[in-house]
């Protein structure tokens, strides 16, 4: 494992002082073994750890490629191993979107567009009164996904992501339909909307850390 690491550490080396950059090829793997001193098995496997984590893309026929390294990108692993949570962590990851989200969606306020507004108001109004958990994930995710990229910020929003990926999402609202809690959550949904036409950051700000802390409240009652 630490001759892996090594070779880890190499690579990203070359990647971050710029003698590899996205979307460049590596060299063959002999030819780059060489250069910097490892066994083509340790470097295999560390371009599989690399490429795991999106950092290399690996073609088969093609060859091997630093990625687009775009954030994005990167932070998928971390919506990966946020679905793999066990139930005394998963307050953790939502005490986190509690202080990121409320920031990120005051900041939508100046960014929004009525257009988007208006779609995302469409959408609540589909759901109806019986929506099917599946309906309320699909929802749920669009609706602060929408939110959240109109900051402007492409790395508040991957994280935020990755902090709530469709696992996380299914099982609260499954928890919230069978407390009947669907109604009171979609009235918060409403109420961002409302601050966000209004644009009002501030209330912004408000609703959506009403809205995540009544999850995080129902979620803490369940554990």
């Amino acid at each position: 494992m630490a001759v892996t690491d090594e070779a880890i550490e190499k690579i990203k080396e070359m990647i971050v002082s710029g003698i590899l950059r996205p979307g460049d090829r590596l060299p063959k793997e002999s030819e780059l073994a060489a250069e910097l001193g490892l066994s083509r098995n340790s470097l295999r496997e560390a371009v599989r750890a690399l490429s795991l984590i999106r950092i290399l893309d690996v073609r088969q026929g093609d060859g091997t490629y630093v990625t687009s390294l775009d954030p994005q990108l990167l932070l998928e692993a971390m919506g990966f191993v946020v679905d793999f949570h066990r139930d005394d962590t998963v307050l953790e990851f939502l005490a986190v979107r509690r202080i990121l989200e409320p920031a990120a969606t005051a900041m939508a306020c100046a960014r929004i567009s009525e257009v988007e507004l208006d779609a995302l108001s469409a959408r609540l109004d589909a759901l109806g009164s019986h929506p099917s958990v599946e309906e309320l994930v699909a929802g749920d995710l669009e609706f602060h996904r929408t939110i959240v990229r109109s900051s402007g910020n492409s790395v508040l929003c991957s994280l935020l992501d990755g902090l709530s990926g469709p696992a996380t999402r299914a099982r609260i609202w499954g928890g919230l339909a069978q407390e009947d809690a669907v109604g009171r959550t979609l009235h918060e949904h409403r109420g961002i909307l409302a601050a966000l036409r209004d644009r009002d950051a501030e209330a912004a700000r408000s609703w959506a850390a009403v809205h995540i802390a009544s999850v995080e409240q129902w979620l803490r009652s369940t554990l």
